[in-house]
């Protein structure tokens, strides 16, 4: 199988329940189309018309057949739909001590920013064994970031943040493809991950030119916007304090509340109306066209920040 180009490697935690799953549905898929095109034939020699005068005799109904030929194919496709289910509710949510990379895709590459400030384009390194969350985003149209050797795949849609976890198993060097059509060139859309050994990629994480870290860059873009003199830590501001706001739930007008996510944060930036905090007056103006997705993900990094040490639990 490792030779065949169609089925690449397996390498991460959740290959092996996805390719399990496919195998059940392709031996499925396989079995009954052989079976109903075997009996197609057999009917069509064995039933045919021999003379004008033959008439199709009739049968007569059989409960037990008709129970068999519903039940049996309903019970396979339950096991289809549990089976799925459960996969995918399994690798839903990342682990919370998965790590965030930031990842934006634009007509026709892949720039993406680890959180301690490294930026790779059409490239990804990261370590074996340890799970990590890409935050997907898009400048311009939407794109899929598909790595079959982790079978995993996700749409980058513009105006929203996608996520996809995984966790690699095996060091190596795997395909990345944009799988959404996007252009004239999206099939120049490609890269590589590389999946190293944790003293190497430590190495090639302490390797590069210094540089900020993606909270420290947003820090200076939430200074040199304005944000600071709204957003003051002792709520003494025309707008919310955002220390401690990252993973919090939040009072809105109207008495409903919204759970303080990367969604959320960017939503309130981008269309600050849709997300209305109680007890503020609307003054906050948008900053679409203003500030691009790298900036944007800075910012967010920034809040995160703002109270180091807080995961997501929804």
């Amino acid at each position: 199988m490792q030779q065949l180009q169609l089925f690449p490697n397996r390498a991460s935690t959740i290959g092996t329940g996805v390719d399990h799953l496919y195998f059940y549905l392709v031996g499925v898929s396989g079995f009954f189309s052989i079976l109903i095109f075997t009996l197609i034939f057999i009917f069509a020699i064995k039933y045919r018309r021999r003379s004008p005068a033959d008439r199709a005799q009739q049968i007569a109904g059989n409960v037990p057949l008709e129970l068999a030929w519903a039940l049996i194919p309903f019970g396979l496709e339950m096991i289809m739909f549990f089976w799925g289910a459960s996969l995918y509710f399994r690798h839903y949510q990342a682990p919370p001590d998965a790590e965030d990379i930031y990842v934006v895709g634009k007509q026709w590459m892949w720039k993406l920013q680890h959180p301690e400030g490294p930026r790779e384009i059409n490239e990804l390194h990261v370590p074996v064994g340890r799970p990590f969350r890409l935050i997907l985003a898009s400048e311009d149209v939407i794109h899929s970031f598909y790595i079959p050797a982790f079978r995993i795949k996700q749409d980058a849609v513009p105006g929203m943040y996608t996520t996809e976890w995984f966790q690699a198993t095996s060091v190596g060097k795997y395909h990345l493809f944009c799988a959404e059509y996007c252009g004239t060139n999206h099939s120049r859309m490609t890269g590589w991950i590389y999946v190293m050994d944790p003293g190497d990629y430590q190495n090639w994480l302490s390797g590069g030119a210094p540089g900020e870290s993606m909270a420290a860059a947003g820090a200076r873009h939430f200074s040199r916007l304005g944000c600071a003199g709204c957003h003051v830590p002792d709520n003494s501001g025309r707008g919310p304090s955002l220390v401690g706001l990252y993973g919090s739930q939040v009072r809105l007008v109207g008495g409903r509340t919204a759970f303080a996510d990367d969604s959320y944060i960017r939503a309130c930036i981008m269309t600050p109306s849709v997300n209305r905090v109680a007890n503020y007056p609307p003054i906050m103006p948008t900053f679409r066209g203003v500030i691009s997705e790298e900036e944007l993900s800075q910012i967010v990094e920034y809040i995160k920040s703002l109270n180091q040490g807080a995961r997501i639990q929804p």
